[in-house]
């Protein structure tokens, strides 16, 4: 088999030509080069935690964090730092190799820098890899946290330039590059993807790949989010996308980033676990896991590591739960049920 070329330079009708391809012709494509770059049955585990939730300035219209929509969700300051790590290691203890921190800010302010820097410090010496998404960074504060040992800093694209001002109209797609620029040049890896189903065409799912697959470099992880639609956002009343359609830009998403880590991200909880097969089968081999994604539902622990056995699939370090794990699991989840309702996960990376 021939070695996988790495672009970046595709033209938009090659990316719309991919995804027109039958199902079959499209998978096989893209599990023939998974097969190439990575262990077929192997799943990267991340964990994202809510350090700061809600009152966010953007008026992303799929957001529940938006200080512009009435969602219910309850604002909560900058996470406590014991906190954080109760739930980094508790993370670590479930099998996940990477923590993930999130805050709903337009960009960081410099007085919370120095927080954030030892949250870094402080995580990695867990023996975890570390991401944040906090916003836009400049130059100065995307050298602050590489400094620190930050491994992965989230920033997604989020849709197609064409479509983005139906999305976005307080950050334009430029400062989003820019930022992913600052976070390449900082030496930090870059995990950037973006949502599908927000009412976008075809074109622009394939214009959302051709950006990220023509970057300088290719994003290390490519997280695909399936709009979640909550209630009090302007897009809570969109038609459900295709699942198939999904499945489809997770395949042209493995195929033009070959050797990128593609995420399974937000809309896990409507996903069956057909669908989640397909995906992985698709090329697909990082996820999310754990009560909830930030704001939006999330499969349970217990429900991934079954999935995982059945399919005969294993954590990138470890490997898939027993049935007598899965039912141990599933009876802690239980008596931890009033602790999981007051922690926020988001796998959207909003």
């Amino acid at each position: 088999m021939s070695e996988v070329q790495l672009r970046n330079n595709w033209k938009r009708e090659e990316i719309e030509a991919l995804f027109a391809l039958p199902m079959n012709d499209l998978l096989f494509q893209a599990q023939s080069i998974h097969r190439q770059e990575f262990d077929p049955n192997e799943v990267q585990i991340s964990r994202l935690l809510s350090i700061k939730t809600g009152a966010c300035p953007e008026d992303c219209k799929y957001c529940p964090q938006s200080a512009r929509y009435d969602t219910g969700l309850e604002k909560e300051r900058l996470m406590a730092m014991e906190t954080v790590l109760t739930e980094a290691r508790s993370a670590k203890a479930a099998g996940a190799s990477r923590f993930c921190m999130g805050a709903a800010w337009r960009n960081p302010k410099e007085r919370d820098m120095p927080y954030l820097k030892t949250m870094v410090e402080e995580v990695k010496a867990l023996g975890m890899e570390t991401c944040m998404t906090l916003g836009m960074l400049s130059a100065d504060q995307a050298n602050t946290l590489a400094d620190a040992g930050l491994d992965y800093y989230n920033h997604n694209l989020d849709t197609s330039p064409e479509y983005y001002g139906d999305v976005i109209t307080t950050r334009t797609y430029q400062s989003r590059l820019d930022t992913l620029t600052n976070v390449r040049a900082s030496g930090m890896k870059v995990c950037s993807g973006g949502i599908v189903g927000m009412g976008e065409k075809a074109t622009d799912r394939a214009g959302l790949i051709q950006q990220l697959a023509n970057l300088e470099q290719h994003p290390d992880s490519v997280p695909i989010n399936m709009l979640v639609k909550v209630e009090g956002t302007p897009f809570e009343k969109l038609d459900d996308l295709d699942p198939l359609e999904f499945v489809r830009t997770i395949a042209v998403a493995r195929i033009t980033m070959p050797k990128s880590r593609v995420r399974l991200s937000a809309g896990r909880e409507n996903m069956t676990d057909e669908l989640q097969a397909m995906c992985f089968f698709a090329g697909a081999n990082s996820i999310f896991y754990g009560c909830k994604l930030l704001t939006t539902p999330n499969p349970e622990e217990n429900d991934d590591m079954s999935l995982f056995r059945r399919l005969g699939l294993h954590p990138e370090q470890g490997v898939a739960a027993t049935k007598e794990q899965d039912e141990a699991m599933l009876a802690k989840a239980a008596a931890q049920q009033d602790k999981k309702q007051s922690a926020f996960y988001d796998a959207a990376a909003l």
